[in-house]
């Protein structure tokens, strides 16, 4: 290539700078703003360094003026590139390529850059208008599991009651594992375009690994010995992992199964026995409130968008009632704990009201299901006989 005469003006002056301490920078920003430019400097390598620069650039060169005249390379590496939405939520794409590969939300991407073929690039498939704001949310509400919670606070519980908390965390503990492994899963499927969403379901993740430690904590604080874990129990969270569509598990696992679990932690934190296990309910239940609410805007968005999805949502909760039907549901060992530390003590009447009042929190819990899938665009009384259907084991 003939470097054409240099116009007035565009002279890069570099005193001694050298291109390995960032001389490029100011030729490649001279030649940005025009195509011809000339370069005076007296580095010592400069002579070297700046024609091997500018051949691995596509430039040509060529002595003058007491220096060296540069024409840009009229071959654009960005000329093919093509800008990946835009950063702000609104730039959202209905469907991400796969040729975006790994780069930010509104980037500019070269052409060739490595693809990365996700499953889940589907606008309608996983996102909610709510994920930044709920992300927002989590990652300020995190606490710390070390200074959140007194666990030096005083209080010996008699033996049986301490048993019954143990059997209840033994029983969180491997629920909020399941409603840790299922998000996971899917998070590892998801086009990083959606970065809200991916966000989300990290932080979602975080909380779960939180509460196996405080539920952990809590059941080893008088003791090393666990309580139970049933085979029914361990099936009804196995077949969360049966799903390969992201919203049947997501409704499973987060409308249906965390709906329910929210309430039963603002129970065991309204009956708790002692100031730790109140804590940690409470705090896991802050934290659950927010997986509960991205899955029903996500799902409710999903639900208007492709009506279908109800049916399928539907036969859901059928087949996995049918999967479940020979097993027990809840055991009896975490059913009748609740009972004791709703009631408090040995006494007939205190055992009475305690029955009675986990009698409440199943109705209760099958109340805010129907209410969940009425928000879904289910028929009232649909949603009370799909609600009807879910697992006795409450997740």
């Amino acid at each position: 290539m003939t470097v054409e005469r240099t116009p007035p003006g565009a002279v890069v002056e570099l005193g001694d700078l050298g291109m390995a301490e960032g001389a490029h920078l100011l030729i490649a920003r001279a030649l940005a703003a025009a195509p011809h430019v000339l370069v005076r400097g007296n580095a010592p390598t400069l002579a070297i360094d700046l024609p091997a620069w500018c051949r691995a650039h596509g430039h040509a060169i060529e002595p003058a003026g007491g220096g060296f005249a540069i024409a840009r390379s009229p071959h654009d590496r960005w000329r093919d590139a093509e800008r990946a939405g835009d950063a702000s939520p609104a730039g959202v794409v209905e469907v991400a390529p796969a040729r975006w590969g790994l780069a930010a939300r509104g980037a500019l991407v070269e052409a060739g850059a490595p693809t990365l073929d996700l499953a889940l690039a589907d606008r309608r498939a996983i996102w909610a208008d709510e994920a930044a704001r709920l992300y927002a949310q989590a990652a300020a509400a995190q606490w710390d599991p070390q200074t959140a919670i007194a666990w030096d606070a005083a209080g010996e519980l008699p033996a049986a009651v301490e048993a019954a908390v143990v059997q209840v965390m033994t029983y969180l503990i491997e629920n909020e594992t399941a409603a840790l492994l299922v998000p996971v899963r899917f998070l590892g499927r998801l086009h990083p375009h959606f970065r809200e969403v991916m966000q989300l379901l990290a932080i979602q993740a975080a909380d779960e690994a939180r509460h196996i430690e405080v539920f952990t904590r809590r059941a080893r604080r008088r003791g090393d010995a666990l309580g139970v874990s049933t085979a029914g129990g361990q099936a009804s969270l196995a077949s969360l992992f049966d799903e390969p569509e992201f919203a049947i598990a997501s409704f499973l696992l987060s409308v249906l199964g965390e709906g329910s679990f929210l309430l039963l932690l603002q129970f065991l934190r309204d009956h708790a026995p002692d100031l730790v296990t109140r804590d940690v309910a409470r705090l896991a239940a802050q934290d659950e409130a927010r997986h509960v609410a991205f899955g029903l805007a996500h799902l409710a968005r999903h639900t208007r968008e492709e009506p279908g999805l109800r049916d399928r949502l539907a036969a859901s909760i059928e087949r996995r009632h049918a999967a479940l039907a020979h097993t027990s549901g809840l055991n009896a060992e975490v059913f009748d704990a609740l009972i004791l530390l709703a009631a408090g003590s040995w006494d007939p009447a205190a055992l009475r009201a305690g029955h009675a009042a986990v009698t409440t929190l199943v109705r209760a819990m099958h109340e805010a299901r129907a209410q969940h899938l009425v928000r879904l665009g289910f028929a009232p009384a649909r949603a009370d006989a799909l609600s009807a259907l879910h697992t006795r084991n409450f997740m």
